[in-house]
């Protein structure tokens, strides 16, 4: 469709209003991103003129409140012109109502501090500047960076970012230490004839913003849903009992895995339930040191030295508690398992959860199974059994006719023999 069908179809439509509309049945629907909220109060009839404040997302995890103090109708998508220091910044709205306030004091924004103004939406030439200012972003940073080396600071610029109206760009940058980039600010101000405002960001942020596939197979946590990140130590590795090595824990950013965290909390909590790994076990015939623990089975395993795997035994963490019960009251048992170990606890057994019924079938259908192979075997040997009687019957009839047959020139012969002698009496 062209503007000019458009403006037919939709008589309100002008050229104050934005370039890029959203389909009125996509603005309910869920955008993807860890920066979006959804507006569950959004069907609501009266939410919109409850509060005048509306959040704007901008480029690299930035957002902003501002008043919308003229009433302008806005809707979640629009593209709008807030107001910046100075000049103004290009935006988009991301959420309305009342659910804006909660989303403040969740980020911390007081009160009392000056909220600034949405100007009016985005007009044609308004995203015509914004579009020229972020295609210059690329190549400022290429060019601050040899800034920075040239200058010989010890500091990664990760990003630049435009403002809405071109007077304006923040520099991203990556730092160990702290770093005097006072004369770095004069050379890129009278380079791109702009205003220069630099921000530290830490290498979880700069992972989160450029993105990536984890080697989970899944896409970063950093860049999908996280917003906070916590400092990961490697206590967290210890208490799931991971391997200390640094290549594996490390993730894309250098730093350990926001994900050592999501399950050290369960971790500890089992690992409360289980002796201490320094408590040696005492026996009748040796003593016993702790080799390795499996947490959610609550499963220990012990060794007779204390360096190396020697004799393991593995008990449950019950008897192991036992067995220190014991220790302290001057007993040693005769073993770390149980006299009765070969017999098994009720309900340790695990059945077919279908039942008997099929079993018995299964039996029926192998009973079946074998008479018919007997069936069959008997059917060979009786087929191979009235084969050798066939033979031996046409053999016996074979043996018949020779001896009728013989039997018949006899008879002839021993006719004219008789015929003879009658023939000389007379």
């Amino acid at each position: 469709m062209s503007e000019e069908d458009i403006k037919n179809d939709n008589p309100e439509v002008n050229d104050e209003q934005p370039a890029e509309k959203i389909h009125p049945a996509d603005r309910h629907a869920c955008p993807r991103g860890k920066l979006h909220s959804f507006n569950w109060l959004g069907d609501v009839p009266g939410q919109h003129a409850d509060d005048d404040i509306v959040e704007v997302l901008f480029k690299n995890t930035r957002k902003g409140y501002y008043r919308n103090s003229t009433n302008i109708p806005l809707e979640i998508g629009d593209l709008v012109a807030v107001e910046a220091s100075p000049g103004h910044d290009i935006g988009k709205v991301s959420l309305v109502g009342k659910l804006v306030r909660l989303q403040m004091k969740k980020a911390g924004v007081k009160n009392e501090t000056e909220i600034k103004r949405v100007f009016r939406k985005a007009r044609p030439n308004d995203i015509e500047k914004f579009e020229e200012a972020k295609a210059r972003e690329n190549d400022t940073m290429i060019r601050s960076r040899k800034i920075a080396e040239s200058l010989n600071l010890n500091m990664k610029i990760g990003d630049v970012e435009y403002q809405g109206d071109g007077c304006k760009a923040i520099f991203y940058y990556i730092a160990d230490e702290r770093v005097d980039f006072r004369q770095l600010i004069k050379i890129l101000a009278d380079t791109f004839k702009i205003r220069v405002e630099m921000k530290q960001i830490g290498s979880r942020q700069e992972a989160g913003r450029i993105g990536g596939i984890g080697p989970c197979g899944r896409p970063l946590c950093c860049a999908s849903w996280m917003t906070n990140f916590v400092s990961v130590a490697t206590s967290a590795a210890r208490y799931q009992d991971i391997s200390l090595n640094p290549q594996k824990l490390a993730g894309q950013c250098a730093k350990l895995k926001c994900c050592l965290n999501f399950e050290a909390d369960a971790y500890v909590e089992c690992v409360k339930q289980l002796p201490s790994r320094e408590i040696r076990l005492e026996t009748a015939d040796a003593t016993y040191y702790h080799f390795k623990t499996d947490i959610f089975k609550k499963e220990l395993t012990y060794s007779t030295d204390k360096s190396m795997p020697a004799n393991l035994v593995t008990i449950s963490a019950d008897r192991a508690f036992e067995i220190i019960a014991m220790n302290k009251r001057g007993e040693k048992p005769m073993s770390l398992v149980h006299d009765d170990k070969e017999t098994e606890k009720p309900g340790t057994q695990y059945n077919d959860i279908l039942g008997q019924d099929i079993t018995r079938f299964d039996k029926k259908k192998k009973k079946k199974k074998k008479n018919h192979h007997q069936n069959r075997t008997e059917a060979d040997g009786s087929a191979s059994e009235r084969s050798e009687d066939d033979q031996n019957n046409r053999r016996r009839n074979n043996d018949r006719r020779d001896r009728y047959r013989n039997k018949g020139d006899q008879q002839p012969r021993q006719n004219q023999n008789d015929n003879s002698t009658n023939e000389s009496e007379d």
